[in-house]
């Protein structure tokens, strides 16, 4: 495809079609130990902890990938590095059947996390196709990939009843070599102004925008509305099977509810975001998020009221489906979350959206990684499932708070500027 083609309206859609097919088939394999690491628990009679390292073994692989892959797709080409980041996990795929013991697993599950990398890698490329006014929008269509979660929910238990688990990496090693070819073939590179300048940067010049506090803190706002999205989509599934006694098939379908809309309406969460403003976005997902997170972690309780003649015994449990929608309502703003933050990133830092989003993006997967070891350590000590939702309540209320002082900080900095530039005026 030439340049002149690449600019024009339907060509622009028509790759950002493309890369986020892709980048779903990516997801569906970063999160494949969500599934998957049931099975391999049950076989090697892993704690909880170390399933929560297991799952989160690919989540790290994927945070380094991403800062990686968004500094290197901007100064080779997004294209080729969503290429070969494909191989790469195409290969680990189709390794992964042959891992017998529990270190076997998390090395294969750490190539595996290249596939997150990809994300850093496709919003170099969608950033470069399209128009400041659509840059929202464009960004929360491709990041609807994440619906590669739900699709690793839906498909993989069905593989696994009807042929184990064992043909699941290598049908979907296949698909996602397919793709990958698919993909070469028929996407190009944007090259418009900005990717040229980026090109010309040294590595130091690239990287400077790390240096701001404003960058890691957009990183923090991320690592919730991702890293907890993406470590309940590997959590609920075992959580639905020991709180409620689900099978493995059901509590996957159900985890559907969760991971679902959250990738769906991403793509809207974006068009907010372009017309109603990022910050007021983000900060309504926070509150929303709170309110369903202080029920959530409420542990099922028995308690006795002693009464003049006798005793009162009240007990206090979520039950099945008022916990899905409290997930399914929380899933749905952290759509709109993930959408608002990158429309932010792009208002501050528009030639620079590989680097940035790659580091914000590397956050919010460290949070995927870390977040199910936490869980899994909370549940341990513990012995209250629900303390995975504690430990994200407290994570969001930092969040809020941070949040809170920074838009007071700028109000304050915008107050002074105007002032100076009025005292200017009156001299």
């Amino acid at each position: 495809m030439t340049t002149a083609q690449s600019q024009n309206w339907p060509h622009k859609w028509y790759s950002l079609g493309i890369c986020t097919t892709a980048f779903a088939a990516h997801f569906a394999a970063w999160t494949l130990f969500a599934i998957l690491g049931m099975q391999i628990k049950t076989d090697l009679g892993l704690s909880e902890t170390a399933f929560g390292l297991l799952v989160a073994a690919p989540i790290l692989t994927g945070a380094l990938a991403r800062l990686i892959s968004g500094v290197l797709a901007e100064h080779f080409g997004g294209r080729l590095i969503f290429f070969v980041q494909s191989l790469i996990v195409a290969l680990a795929l189709f390794t992964l059947p042959y891992a017998r013991t529990f270190g076997q697993f998390l090395c294969v599950g750490l190539v595996l996390g290249i596939a997150g990398g990809t994300f850093a890698t496709g919003i170099s490329l969608v950033s470069g196709w399209f128009p400041a006014s659509q840059q929202g929008t464009a960004m929360g269509i491709f990041g609807a990939g994440n619906a590669g979660a739900a699709i690793t929910n839906l498909v993989a238990p069905l593989i696994i009843l009807s042929y184990g688990w064992q043909a699941v990496p290598n049908i979907y090693g296949s698909v996602l070599l397919a793709i990958a070819i698919l993909f070469w073939f028929f996407s190009w590179s944007p090259s418009d102004r900005s990717q040229r300048t980026r090109s010309r940067q040294s590595w130091t010049e690239e990287m400077r925008p790390l240096r701001e506090l404003r960058v890691w803190r957009f990183g923090l706002y991320y690592y919730f509305v991702f890293g907890g999205f993406l470590a309940l989509t590997l959590w609920l599934p075992q959580y639905y099977v020991g709180e409620y006694g689900l099978d493995l098939k059901t509590a996957s379908f159900v985890t559907l509810l969760f991971t679902l809309p959250a990738a769906i309406v991403r793509a809207l969460g974006g068009w907010f975001a372009d017309n109603f403003g990022a910050r007021r976005i983000n900060w309504s997902v926070f509150w929303v998020c709170l309110v369903c997170l202080f029920f959530l972690s409420y542990p099922p309780t028995t308690m006795t009221i002693h009464g003049i003649e006798r005793n009162l015994f009240l007990n206090i449990h979520i039950n099945l489906w008022v916990f899905v929608l409290l997930t399914f309502v929380m899933g749905l703003a952290m759509g709109f979350g993930k959408a608002s933050i990158y429309r932010i990133i792009y208002d501050y830092y528009p030639d620079n959206v590989g680097v940035v989003g790659g580091a914000v993006a590397a956050i919010g997967a460290f949070g995927g990684f870390s977040l199910p070891i936490l869980f899994g350590l909370a549940a341990d000590l513990t012995g209250i499932r629900s303390s995975c939702f504690m430990l994200l309540y407290g994570v969001l209320a930092g969040c809020m708070v941070l949040m809170f002082y920074a838009i007071k900080l700028d109000q304050f900095r915008h107050r002074l500027d105007q002032a100076k530039a009025d005292d200017f005026l009156t001299l």
